[in-house]
């Protein structure tokens, strides 16, 4: 298999007879799918459900976030013909991962929206697979938090981010994506004890029990250090991942609705998440992409990166060879 199998490689989104394997369809045609993996609702014998969930009416700036699982997808298709650089294995090789599609919920019924989103990651949870989810707004991450703790109990979060996202929110009813942690913490979702929030560089009253290392720290640690730190914290833990694109700088990552200046580097994520490998990944989530204001695709790339990156760190503990 190579680059001349384009020849014959078209729309393996819906094509591919297999659920492994690389691809080496042309980059600028076909149907989309998040590396070209197949769409499917079967989930028979899948390790990772790759799915979007295309909601951004909890966002306090600027909108744009529900177009995200479509870019990340596209911008997936520049990473199907080789392993992913740097990980010593090949994901798309040694695991069944599909495109599971975007949730499906009615936009002008928004009270409805969380519970949807929780049934559709316990469906993918109960059929013995773990879920990637590409936002959509950091809201996402507290209904698929439920989902996570009825099968694993409280996990240890591990947040890349420029907020902290727990501003609090004492009627627990708000449907934001600058409360979701707060009430992930106040109703027994994460183990606070176990849990770091990276990259933050907006003030925070109260952390609630979470490490904090914020955005000076990585630069000034190191990324190969933090990951130390990072991984002595969360120990073996079920841990759920969150990289809201705004832990990236806007200069590598302009495309997001709240950009803060003095962010990581792609460079700094990519080593975080490289060093991180062995610890004991349950799912996660990418979110915050808004192509809207991403003129040259640079976030929507990047957003790409990180997902395959979750892919690599789920797979790390479970390879068979």
């Amino acid at each position: 298999m190579g680059l001349e199998d384009a020849e014959s490689q078209v729309d393996q989104a819906f094509t591919r007879d297999d659920l492994r394997g690389l691809s080496f369809e042309n980059t600028f045609g076909g149907a989309n799918s998040f590396l070209r993996r197949r769409y499917t609702k079967d989930l028979t014998g899948v390790d990772i459900a790759v799915t979007g969930i295309p909601f951004d009416q909890a966002v306090t700036n600027r909108s744009g976030t529900r177009l995200g699982p479509r870019a990340i997808r596209e911008a997936s298709a520049l990473q199907t013909y080789e392993p992913p650089y740097g990980w010593g294995y090949d994901p798309m090789s040694e695991l069944s991962i599909v495109d599971y599609g975007d949730l499906a919920f009615d936009y002008a019924k928004v009270a409805e929206f969380p519970d949807r989103l929780t049934n559709h990651i316990r469906g993918i949870l109960n059929a013995g697979a773990a879920s990637i989810c590409l936002g959509g707004d950091h809201y996402i991450s507290f209904p698929i938090l439920k989902a996570y703790a009825e099968k694993f109990g409280p996990v240890a979060l591990l947040q890349f981010d420029a907020h902290s996202d727990t501003w609090p929110d004492d009627d627990m009813e708000r449907i934001d994506h600058g409360t979701m942690f707060y009430k992930a913490v106040k109703t027994g979702l994460i183990d606070t004890a176990r849990s770091v929030q990276v990259g933050i560089r907006t003030t925070i009253d109260d952390p609630l029990g979470i490490t904090i290392i914020d955005a000076r720290e990585v630069h000034e640690r190191g990324p190969a250090e933090t990951a130390k730190k990072i991984k002595g914290i969360i120990g073996d833990a079920p841990t759920y991942l969150s990289f809201d694109i705004d832990g990236l700088d806007p200069a590598f990552a302009p495309g997001t609705g709240t950009p803060v200046w003095g962010g990581l580097s792609s460079g700094q994520a990519a080593i975080l998440l490289r060093d991180l490998a062995g610890i004991n990944l349950v799912g996660g989530d990418v979110v915050e992409v808004s192509p809207p204001f991403d003129t040259t695709g640079a976030t929507a790339v990047a957003g790409a990166h990180v997902a395959m990156n979750l892919l690599c760190l789920w797979g790390w503990t479970r390879r068979k060879g």
